[in-house]
């Protein structure tokens, strides 16, 4: 089945997404509030949203909808999956690293995934079946895929907060794990999947995480040749601790965070 259409409008739904966020970054009169599960949120997040949704409406009426800030409407076997802003503690620090993510499941299989950064001038999508794209910051567009890399000690590896893995009785596997690599990173949110399926690095691991904040990587990832499982076998809508890899070391990156 062809996803074309919905991915063209996945684009149209990020360029709405990329205005509205980028007018209030680095705004002097942003409003912060904090959540109840006591992550901060922005009233460019849900203008975000609102935005996304109001379009969704007109182009996509039967169709349910997961935001982050605003939850679930309706009840389809086709769902679009929001995030309007990930890596909100970046952008209201005035850090560019954040993204809208924009994604379209069905009947439970992220198929279309958009993720646009625009303050890094950046943005990465895929469909099912049609392959994963990058726009470069010179409007440049090239297919992008994972790296070719089958051994540990030549691999990069990025992880999220230290605090989130030591709740989750992982670090010590996490600092394990390290030893055996070339290079470990903190890249965070977003960006460390997009870096993974553009290649230029090998295993991305994290906790603490909800399904608007991964549905719109699993078909970037694995439409670049990757493998993005739930941290201890397979994704479901439950997921909360992410396993992504280039496929090639995914068995061995797994093995090395089970329990001992």
């Amino acid at each position: 089945m062809s996803y074309a259409a919905d991915l063209k409008l996945a684009l149209e739904l990020a360029d709405i997404a990329d205005a509205v966020a980028l007018e209030r970054f680095r705004a002097l009169d942003l409003k912060v509030e904090t959540k109840p599960d006591a992550s901060p949120v922005t009233d460019a997040d849900r203008a975000t949203e609102r935005a996304i949704k109001a379009r969704l409406a007109e182009a996509r009426p039967g169709d349910a909808i997961i935001g982050e800030e605003f939850g679930s409407e309706g009840a389809a076997s086709r769902t679009w999956i929001i995030d309007p802003i990930d890596g909100t503690a970046n952008y209201m620090r005035g850090v560019p690293i954040w993204a809208s993510l924009i994604s379209l499941v069905v009947d439970g299989k992220p198929v279309v995934g958009v993720v646009s950064a625009p303050a890094l001038g950046r943005r990465w999508w895929a469909a099912a079946g049609q392959g994963a794209y990058t726009r470069d910051i010179d409007g440049s567009q090239r297919l992008i895929q994972v790296s070719n890399i089958a051994d540990l000690e030549h691999a990069s590896i990025s992880y999220n907060n230290l605090r989130l893995w030591d709740e989750s009785g992982k670090l010590p596997q996490l600092i394990e794990l390290s030893r055996r690599l070339w290079r470990t990173r903190a890249y965070g949110d977003f960006y460390s999947y997009m870096l993974l399926a553009e290649g230029t690095l090998e295993i991305v691991a994290e906790h603490g995480l909800q399904i608007y904040d991964i549905a719109a990587l699993v078909p970037i990832v694995e439409e670049a040749g990757g493998k993005l499982t739930d941290l201890s076998g397979d994704l479901s809508a439950t997921t909360s601790s992410t396993l992504a890899t280039n496929g090639k070391l995914h068995e061995l990156a797994q093995k090395a965070f089970e329990t001992s």
